[in-house]
């Protein structure tokens, strides 16, 4: 029996096949070991804000439209200033991360926000 490759992301060494891809019980990566790595770190999607800028971590961004948050008494509001976010990728559609004052931690959408 050929002994698998670890896995890239946890280094476990207890991966096992599955058809053509090589999988990580521990944290349940899959990958095709006869991919070259650096086609799949340049995989990660960009994410752009609702006017088409480009959104790095760190950014700070301005809410472009009312936001009603479930269990909170009002709405975040137009023109908020959101700052040093977070992007998040492969968690639905919403993929950033922030801190929104007033508010708290909260997941919002790209879509509803544009570069400060």
């Amino acid at each position: 029996m050929p002994e698998t490759p670890p896995c890239p992301q946890c280094d476990c060494e207890y991966t096992y096949e599955m058809g053509n891809l090589v999988v990580c019980p521990e944290c349940a990566h899959e990958w095709n070991p006869a991919e070259d790595d650096s086609t799949e770190s340049s995989a990660a999607p960009v994410i752009r804000d609702s006017v088409g800028n480009v959104l790095n971590d760190g950014d700070a961004v301005v809410i472009v439209k009312d936001l009603a948050v479930k269990g909170a008494p009002k709405a975040i509001k137009v023109g908020t200033k959101v700052s040093n976010i977070r992007l998040v990728h492969n968690n639905g559609d919403h993929d950033i991360d922030a801190k929104v004052d007033g508010f708290g931690p909260m997941m919002l959408k790209s879509s509803v926000v544009k570069k400060a």
